[in-house]
């Protein structure tokens, strides 16, 4: 069960039996580990990928990363990792796709993920510790 126990008791009180909250409970994870695997596609070609990052020593507002590389792994409904960019990296707590090719995200969304991502984004922890977005065009920012 990946409710806690307040969520798992405002369910209940909404009318929905145990057998639906696993139920709900087992399809957010399935949704989790769909996302972590569009976002694994998205960082698998070859760079440059841009973020709107903030870095200390730029003034950029949009910032160009020659490399990039992402390892998530998923339990229940948390997705966490690691991103290498550049030869640095920072742990990722969360991540979500914005955008696909098609619109926005869920829009025009198949059961199989969808249109490729063209606009990410991930919650960075140590170092950054804030949201990033991140695409293959800097338009997309």
């Amino acid at each position: 069960m990946h409710f806690d126990r307040r969520t798992q008791q405002a369910l209940r009180e909404a009318g929905l039996d145990a057998d639906a909250i696993a139920t709900a409970s087992d399809r957010v994870a399935e949704l989790v580990a769909a996302d972590a695997d569009r976002l694994r596609a998205f960082f698998a070609a070859e760079g440059p990928y841009y973020s709107d990052m903030e870095l200390a020593h730029s003034t950029a507002e949009t910032q160009e990363h020659s490399t990039a590389d992402v390892d998530l792994f998923t339990h229940g409904s948390d997705l966490r990792g690691y991103l290498s960019l550049d030869g640095w990296g920072v742990p990722v707590e969360d991540g979500r796709v914005l955008r696909t090719a098609e619109g926005e995200d869920g829009e025009s969304e198949d059961e199989d993920g969808g249109e490729a991502p063209v606009l990410v984004e991930l919650s960075l922890g140590e170092t950054i510790h804030g949201r990033v977005r991140f695409a293959r065009d800097p338009e997309e920012l």
